[in-house]
This record gives structure tokens, sequence and C-alpha cells, in this order.
């Protein structure tokens, strides 16, 4: 990895929020985590959720579980520092989920333009496994150091939603999508429920490469997507044979221009930018607690 190559492509090209959060996981410019906290804010919306882009593929102003996401990447990161947005958007969470305890995929979406099809036609009364799970995994990493996240009612709902809705699928023999698969791989092992991983490993051979249905012909979850954290229990899934063969690859991805690809299809040109500032900021941490 060319760090100093990385770091001119992010200003170069990087949207601001992706600029600070590469800022801090560096350590460039003193890590200012004010800066960060501000240039999210920049996405919020008075209803205390997010959206104007926040979600790249999703450009609209409106507040959206989508970008809820991203929101709770940036507290995570913002550790051991809390901010009361963070149990703000919660609060927003609870008002638009639904009676068993899932979010939607997405809101009805009056602003379409620039925005992928699958958010702006999705349907905003249906509970969603795969939103829900990614957004309730990114929280309980954030309640690690916010007592108000771990403590609010919708966290425990929506956990308990995503969990019982795979033990329900499993006993069924539901196939779950591949990024189904991979965001509740993520809400077990933030909680550690060694039962949910393991029933959710029996799907994911040793090579961790498992097709996105409805993807690019070659886009993969891949064993970094399933087990990003060395210390988790996921990453007991994959042989350590598997995991450098991953970092390795992930390393050799970086582009002339400093920057990294996401290997899926973007709706627009600023959110093909977007992407690449956000990817690279998320190849670096990996690259930065694991060295090859």
């Amino acid at each position: 990895m060319d760090l100093d190559n990385a770091s001119d492509f992010m200003a170069t090209h990087a949207r601001m929020l992706d600029r600070r959060r590469f800022e801090l996981l560096t350590g460039a410019g003193d890590g200012d985590r004010d800066a960060l906290l501000a240039a999210l804010n920049a996405y919020r919306n008075p209803d205390g959720g997010y959206g104007h882009g926040l979600e790249p593929d999703l450009r609209s102003r409106t507040s959206q579980p989508g970008p809820a996401l991203h929101a709770f990447e940036v507290f995570a990161e913002l550790a051991p520092d809390t901010a009361p947005e963070a149990a703000a958007l919660c609060d927003w969470l609870e008002s638009v989920a639904l009676p068993d305890g899932g979010l939607p995929f997405g809101l009805r979406v009056p602003d379409p333009a620039g925005s992928a099809p699958f958010w702006t036609g999705a349907d905003p009364e249906a509970s969603s496994l795969q939103i829900t799970a990614v957004v309730a995994a990114m929280a309980q990493r954030v309640a690690v150091h916010d007592k108000a996240v771990a403590a609010h009612p919708w966290l425990d709902r929506a956990t308990r939603y995503c969990l019982d809705t795979v033990r329900a699928k499993e006993e069924a023999k539901d196939e779950l999508h591949a990024l189904e698969l991979a965001f509740t791989m993520w809400l077990a092992d933030a909680v550690r429920d060694t039962e949910v991983i393991d029933l959710l490993g029996k799907h994911i051979p040793p090579s961790g490469l498992v097709h996105v249905q409805g993807g690019l012909a070659d886009e993969m979850m891949r064993p970094l997507d399933f087990a990003p954290h060395p210390d988790r229990l996921a990453r007991a899934l994959f042989t350590p044979e598997v995991v450098a063969g991953e970092l390795r690859r992930l390393d050799e991805r970086q582009q002339d221009d400093g920057g990294w690809r996401v290997d899926f299809a973007s709706y627009s040109p600023a959110a093909e930018l977007d992407w690449r500032g956000y990817a690279t900021v998320g190849a670096v941490a990996i690259l930065t607690r694991e060295p090859i």
C-alpha cells in the first residue's frame, strides 16, 4: 500500500466526509473528531435521520435507512468519543421501523434523480433483513462505547428481528442473498451469537467467495466482506492462508491514482467517485490493522 498516493487520491477526488475519515484513520491533520462530526452532520436532517447522498447511490435529500449505516460507521470511528446524534438516529430509526422490528429497505423517494432503482422502488411496508442487519450491526459497534445507543430499544428490537429471521429462514431452508448473508454475519459477530455464526457459516465455502445474485457477473462477497476484523469470531471461518491471500489481493487493487475501486455498479458520476473515496478509506483501514 502506497499511503502517500492514497492521501493524494483522497485530496484530489474524495468528498469531505471521507477525507475527514481518512485523516482520523491515518492521523493526518491531527485527526480532528469535531471536524469529522461536522462533515457527517452536513447530511443530517432535522428529524434525526440522514440523506443528501450520504449513501452514494441514494441522492435523495430524505432520511432513509440506508444512510443510517454510514452515519453509524462514523460514530464508530469517533470512539471513544460519543455524539448525541447517534442516539437521535436510533430515535428516528425506531420511528420508521415496522411492527416486526425490521426496517424497510427504503422509504418513499420524492426526488429520485441520480438514485439507483433498487432504492427508489423499495417497498416501504416490507421489512428488509439486508438493510436492518447492516444498520443494526454497525449500531452494535457504536454501542460498545456509547451507552445511549446500547440501551436504546430500537437496537434490541432490530437485532432480535434479524437473528430470529435468520433462524426461521434456516429452518425453512430459504436461501439468503449474499448481502443478507454477509450483513447478518456482521450482526451475529457483533453480538457474539455463535449459533447464528455457525448457521451462516454453513453457507459460505472455504474460499469465502459467494456470488452476489443480481449484481455484476463477477461481483462476489469475499472473506474480508464476511469477516473484516481479525479479532472477531467470524474470522475463524477462514484459514490464515485464505485471509493472507485476500489481504494481498486488496493491497494489489490500489490503482495508479492511489485510490481503490468498488466491484459493483454505480448509478451516477458523483456516486462513482464517492464510492472510490469510501472504498479507499475501507481498504486503508483493513491494511493498516492487518499489514501483509
